[in-house]
């Protein structure tokens, strides 16, 4: 048999498998993006892209004076924004089962003792990264509005944009959700070998001042805004370092388990 032929053969192997992963991705990216879709369609039957609006720009109408409302700078901002609101919502409504569809893409491929450090990992950084939002919204929006009303001028009236808060609120839910995964990260660095659990433990003074600086940077010029972004980093990271002790315990002891068995 010629080289080429043996070229050819070996192509022909290989096609079919790739095909047929390139089907399954689409399949599994389709299924996500119905899921996304379903769950918009749901929300915009009730309650609504405007009470959808109302409910995040509820921390900021609450600290308004009496009397004043947000408005609307552009002419197709009023149906634009509570649009992009509703997509923004289905999208983390349906992120489980569009994760659940990343997972099972990617699963196979995987050996046990891989499911068993990547499976936990994604879990718990969707959990904290909904859980960074929603302190995000239920605590800080409303102390840091509270503060920033305290210093307006009694000859302005305050009318803030529709189209500007979704980008505050954007910002500083992407702010904070990601400060939200110190933990992981810590976790990662940890069981890679990258830093050693007491390399952690000594940087633990670098990264207070690490965190205070990230929190000057992405949140507003007010101190409350960067405390309660600065704080919660610190104690994350404290939890990072517990968790990696556990995590790396326990799919160290995996790993020697799957290593020992012929």
């Amino acid at each position: 048999m010629s080289d080429s032929s043996k070229k050819e053969d070996e192509l022909a192997g290989s096609e079919q498998p790739f095909v047929q992963h390139l089907i399954e991705l689409r399949d599994r990216l389709v299924k996500a993006t119905l899921a996304i879709v379903v769950v918009a369609i749901v929300l915009a039957a009730y309650p609504g892209p405007a009470a959808l609006y109302d409910y995040l720009a509820a921390p900021l109408v609450a600290h308004l004076p009496a009397g004043s409302t947000m408005i609307a700078t552009s002419v197709i901002s009023p149906f634009m924004v509570p649009l992009k609101v509703l997509l923004m919502a289905a999208f983390l409504i349906a992120l489980p089962a569009v994760l659940y569809q990343i997972w099972a893409f990617v699963a196979p491929g995987l050996y046990s003792h891989e499911k068993k450090l990547v499976l936990p990992l994604v879990f718990s950084s969707t959990v904290l990264f909904f859980v960074g939002v929603a302190f995000c919204y239920y605590f800080v929006f409303g102390r840091v509005f509270a503060f920033i009303q305290s210093f307006a001028p009694k000859s302005i009236t305050a009318s803030p944009d529709i189209e500007a808060y979704l980008g505050f609120v954007l910002s500083m839910f992407l702010a904070f959700g990601l400060a939200f995964e110190v933990p992981v990260v810590v976790v990662v660095l940890a069981r890679m070998g990258i830093f050693s659990i007491q390399k952690l433990k000594d940087f633990r003074g670098y990264f207070v001042v690490l965190a205070f600086i990230i929190a000057a940077i992405v949140t507003p010029p007010d101190v409350v805004s960067q405390l309660a972004l600065a704080i919660p980093m610190c104690l994350l990271y404290e939890v990072g370092i517990w968790a990696a002790q556990l995590f790396i315990r326990h799919t160290k002891a995996a790993d020697d388990e799957s290593a020992a068995s012929p």
